[in-house]
């Protein structure tokens, strides 16, 4: 149901910008100020560790700004996340902008190196945000010492609480919030099902709010390690109760630029935006460059039904 952009990759590496010469993929993206911003993960000649860098574009698919530098990087003085920040996702609650990320660090205090990764969390105002000015707030880890990732934030309350989607592996969670720092009430919501989600679920971009229910794409991993996206559609009062999944891909790994790269056959989500009544799902082609995708928000509303 989603019809990939003639001209993707629309994102790729940087040869002459150490940090971002290897791989940009899997990115964060928001539509504010009449502009798509994305933040994507970068690797470079530096081995294993990602940063966060910065594009925007105008009309969704030509890029037409893009930072020389990372407007985010791992803090190498904190054990959670000494070795990098992985996958960003962002929402936009009032007048900040919350990203959570992966932070890939080690556990601390023990005899050996153990690696670790958990749900980061930090927020920036959106003035900020649109300036160019990165004052991140300081960094809070809401489930220290779990291994735990793929988080996002719906952009509203619901029943009160604030809400957010992460994966426990191999299932994607619900958890909930008075003041967007500590969690709990924790409750399996999406369990593998289908042959192409065998081994792992896990959330993609923050939900988006409809007037069916809230369209929510995610990702699957099945026994051969493709990586593929999958729709459902939670509904509006209750983050819980899914109202309709698709039994098969929202989008496959067929394209050369999905198919071949650091790791194969993988499209992977952060971010998507909507524009007027259509859906841009920006994703990472096997783990190498960045996509995007397109589909009118009525029709994925119609073929629900």
């Amino acid at each position: 149901m989603l019809k990939r952009y003639d001209g993707n990759p629309i994102l790729e590496p940087i040869l002459s910008n150490t940090w971002e010469s290897r791989m940009v993929f899997n990115c964060a993206a928001i539509n504010e100020g009449g502009k798509t911003h994305i933040i994507y993960r970068a690797r470079g000649v530096d081995g294993h560790v990602s940063r966060f860098g910065y594009a925007g574009t105008k009309d969704g698919f030509h890029i037409d700004e893009r930072l020389s530098e990372p407007i985010f990087v791992g803090d190498p003085t904190n054990d959670f996340e000494c070795f990098g920040c992985e996958d960003p996702r962002i929402t936009r609650i009032g007048d900040r902008i919350y990203m959570c990320y992966t932070a890939f660090g080690m556990v601390p205090g023990i005899t050996r190196q153990e690696k670790s990764i958990q749900i980061g969390m930090t927020s920036i105002s959106v003035d900020d945000f649109l300036n160019h000015r990165w004052n991140w707030e300081k960094r809070w880890f809401p489930f220290p010492r779990v291994d735990d990732k793929n988080a996002c934030l719906f952009p509203e309350k619901i029943n009160g609480k604030w809400v957010m989607y992460h994966r426990i592996y191999p299932y994607i969670w619900v958890s909930y919030s008075d003041d967007l720092k500590n969690w709990g009430g924790s409750k399996i919501v999406m369990s593998p099902q289908e042959d192409w989600e065998y081994f792992k679920l896990g959330s993609g971009a923050p939900p988006i709010k409809t007037s069916k229910g809230w369209l929510f794409v995610y990702h699957a991993v099945s026994r051969e390690f493709r990586y593929q996206l999958g729709l459902a559609l939670i509904d509006l009062e209750n983050p819980e109760k899914v109202i309709w999944r698709g039994k098969e891909p929202l989008l496959k790994p067929t394209a050369p630029y999905e198919t071949n790269g650091v790791v194969s056959n993988v499209v992977f989500t952060c971010g998507a935006v909507v524009i007027e009544d259509t859906l841009f799902v920006y994703y990472g082609g096997a783990d190498t460059v960045i996509c995007v995708a397109t589909a009118k928000i009525s029709d994925l509303l119609r073929a629900m039904r």
